[in-house]
């Protein structure tokens, strides 16, 4: 494997996260994905909608416009009036796509160059930074939700539960080499 840039790797790490939420969703019913456990909690449809009104907002011209769009209503992303799971996958896979095609736009020479999120100046390797923050912990939120309405019918997105030996195990039995942690969960989905 060739060494990863800082671009190249930042891909990957949202790839992973955009799959571990697919996973997690994968395992739900339909109505499920609209559950709350309480009113001050959102329902993974909830998140998801947020995720997708941020990464519209902040990755549509990207490295032209401040991160926080005119035409967002991040307060309606709150309110959760998507209906179906058809909707839901739809605008999930929306907004990382434009993640993804503004992260393929950047090159090495952009990571120093300042853009603004609400005014405010940040390096693009801040500004992605700072999303590859946010957006797993929003995705940890969605794992934790399915695994509420999952139950003892989860399956394991990592190293299921009393399995750390054999999976070190398989590891160690390899060669030391230059891998990405990702290699292996990435390649399993396609």
């Amino acid at each position: 494997m060739e060494t990863l840039n800082y671009l190249n790797s930042t891909r990957r790490l949202f790839l992973y996260y955009k799959q571990l939420g697919e996973g997690a969703m994968e395992q739900l019913k339909d109505e499920e994905l609209f559950w709350q456990p309480n009113e001050e909690s959102n329902s993974i449809a909830t998140i998801v909608k947020h995720l997708w009104g941020n990464m519209l907002s902040r990755w549509t011209d990207f490295m032209t416009t401040d991160g926080e769009k005119q035409w967002r209503q991040r307060d309606a992303e709150f309110e959760n009036d998507w209906k179906d799971r058809e909707t839901l996958m739809k605008k999930w896979n929306e907004g990382w796509q434009c993640l993804m095609d503004a992260l393929s736009s950047i090159t090495d020479a952009d990571l120093d160059k300042v853009i603004y999120i609400r005014n405010e100046g940040h390096t693009v390797i801040d500004a992605i930074n700072r999303q590859l923050a946010h957006y797993p912990s929003h995705v940890g939120q969605m794992i934790y939700i399915a695994k509420l309405c999952r139950n003892d019918g989860w399956k394991s997105l990592s190293i299921p539960r009393n399995s750390s030996g054999a999976y070190n195990a398989e590891k160690f039995a390899k060669e030391k080499g230059t891998r990405h942690f990702t290699d292996d969960i990435l390649n399993k989905k396609g």
